[in-house]
């Protein structure tokens, strides 16, 4: 079950994916990695990181668990007025909050990225975009509401989907309005930040006839902001997420402290870290986060009916679902990053030199993919045992981690070693997550199986090495050395052929070695492809 429902989120979700990268090329295009495109990074980072702070991250996490709970104890009605309460609550805060954003945008882009003010109007461009961006914020959280609700009642592709007309929204009127406001005195680049805001109101939107459709209705009771407050659920998932935002803050000052180094070490380094960070999260999201969100609900509803062994064996199925997928495809990225970035960005004025840039990153972001993957899939999970300490105490320990890897990286690799941090902070997150839950776990009497999970993780890890090595060898020996290196058919050749001689050696080594959760994956995608057919 769990598997299905990450297959249907992993289609809406590549859809998603596929379309960001599509947006990713025509800034690439349009802008490459000059003053305009570091600017827009930074000012969109502030509300998407509010997003993460108090939206996609802890209320998600925090929400699924406590309806579901609500829902099986008191009936549907009153889960319909938990989720009432939480729409109508935290549009109100968030909204707030984004107008205080707006307000206080150039000490937040001061605070980001104060290097900017040694560029003429740089500064002055970020702070603008920041405050054109900052409805964002609201219109996210709102959607990120409803897809946490429409989750738990089993409902995940158009949740997922919502993000992929995000995606495409954001293109078109992006677009259309870059071509228009600079007749207005605007620069093109700020067209695709007012695009970013017609693109959270479609994600929103687009949620709410599947919401109607399992049966929410508004349960209003007055006074409404009194009962509001008391209402023992929202209270319960309020202080669920309270320790989780806190948890989530110290990885924002991860990305804060990332971003000002990142500003400090010369034009492009942050269009650079961006693009690489973008092209890793395609897997994370199809694969990571897919298995995430189809893993809470299954695992909260057997964790709450005392069935501890069962949720124990839902995640530790999970992560080696995670182990399965992210291994070759952090290989693919490492090994085949120039020809892959080449092909997808390599257009208008984003240069060969950026491409070589952009893939050093890339290879040093895919160390940690598979980490970064675990994590995603741990800290939910967290949520639902009720120890939220444990993502903050986690947290807290990457702040310290990420602080003396970027010291010890950047003067010896420059904004490479600020991605290389990163993928170390991601491994020993990870690996601190999985000695908490397992801990947890055996306090419950349950052997999370750690050993076996390990033995599933190097055995993967040691395929994609070989596959990795294999396919690296190929392109740059035969590939490359009997191909002329310019032109948009050379690219798709180069890359068509790493992709089909790195999956063909996985799916090989997998079968060879009988490789179970790899089969899986396998055989699900041969029953897709016969329905297809049928």
């Amino acid at each position: 079950m769990v598997l299905k429902s990450a297959g249907v989120m992993g289609i809406a979700v590549l859809i998603s994916r596929v379309l960001g990268l599509v947006r990713e090329q025509v800034f690439a295009a349009l802008f490459g990695a000059s003053t305009a495109t570091d600017a827009y990074q930074i000012a969109f980072r502030i509300p998407n990181l509010l997003r993460d702070l108090f939206a996609e991250g802890a209320m998600s996490s925090a929400l699924v668990p406590t309806f579901i709970k609500v829902q099986k104890e008191e009936g549907m009605e009153r889960g319909w007025q938990l989720s009432t309460r939480v729409f109508v609550v935290l549009f109100s805060l968030v909204s707030l909050i984004a107008l205080l954003g707006i307000l206080f945008a150039e000490p937040l882009v001061n605070l980001y990225a104060s290097a900017y003010r040694e560029i003429p109007g740089k500064f002055e461009l970020t702070v603008s975009m920041t405050r054109a961006m900052m409805p964002f914020f609201p219109l996210v959280a709102l959607a990120a509401a409803f897809m946490a609700i429409l989750n738990a009642c089993g409902k995940f592709f158009i949740p997922s989907f919502a993000s992929a007309l995000f995606n495409l929204v954001s293109i078109v009127v992006g677009v259309a309005l870059a071509r228009i406001l600079p007749e207005y005195g605007f620069q093109p680049i700020e067209g695709m930040a007012y695009g970013v805001i017609a693109g959270g109101l479609v994600q929103a939107l687009i949620q709410w006839p599947v919401l109607r459709e399992v049966g929410f209705r508004p349960v209003w009771r007055k006074p409404f902001l009194g009962s509001a407050l008391s209402d023992p659920g929202l209270r319960s998932m309020m202080f669920l997420m309270v320790p989780g935002t806190v948890g989530l803050a110290a990885t924002q000052i991860n990305i804060l402290v990332n971003s000002m180094f990142a500003t400090s070490v010369g034009e492009g380094a942050v269009s650079w870290l961006n693009y690489s960070f973008r092209l890793m999260q395609f897997p994370i999201g199809i694969f990571g986060v897919s298995l995430a969100t189809a893993t809470l609900p299954a695992f909260s509803r057997h964790w709450s009916a005392g069935e501890y062994s069962t949720a124990s064996d839902a995640l530790g199925t999970s992560i080696k679902r995670v182990f399965a997928i992210n291994f070759p495809a952090s290989a693919g990225l490492g090994f085949l990053g120039v020809p892959i970035i080449g092909l997808i960005f390599e257009h208008g004025r984003f240069h060969h030199g950026d491409t070589i840039a952009t893939a050093e990153a890339l290879a040093a972001y895919a160390v940690g993919l598979t980490a970064y993957s675990v994590v995603k899939v741990l800290v939910p999970v967290c949520y639902a045992i009720g120890e939220t300490r444990f993502a903050v105490f986690s947290s807290f320990f990457s702040v310290i981690s990420n602080l003396v890897f970027n010291f010890l990286f950047v003067k010896q690799l420059g904004f490479v070693g600020l991605a290389f941090g990163t993928s170390i902070t991601a491994i020993l997150n990870s690996a601190l997550l999985w000695a908490l839950i397992s801990r947890k776990l055996s306090a419950r009497s349950v052997d999370f199986k750690t050993t076996a999970l390990l033995r599933s993780g190097l055995a993967y890890a040691g395929l994609a090495a070989i596959m990795g090595v294999l396919v690296f060898g190929v392109d740059r020996y035969w590939i490359a050395a009997l191909l002329p290196e310019d032109g948009f058919p050379f690219k798709l050749i180069r890359v068509g052929v790493g992709v089909i001689l790195g999956v063909s050696c996985y799916v090989s080594g997998s079968i060879f070695f009988r490789l179970k959760e790899s089969l899986e994956f396998i055989e699900l995608f041969k029953r897709r492809w016969r329905r297809g057919k049928n």
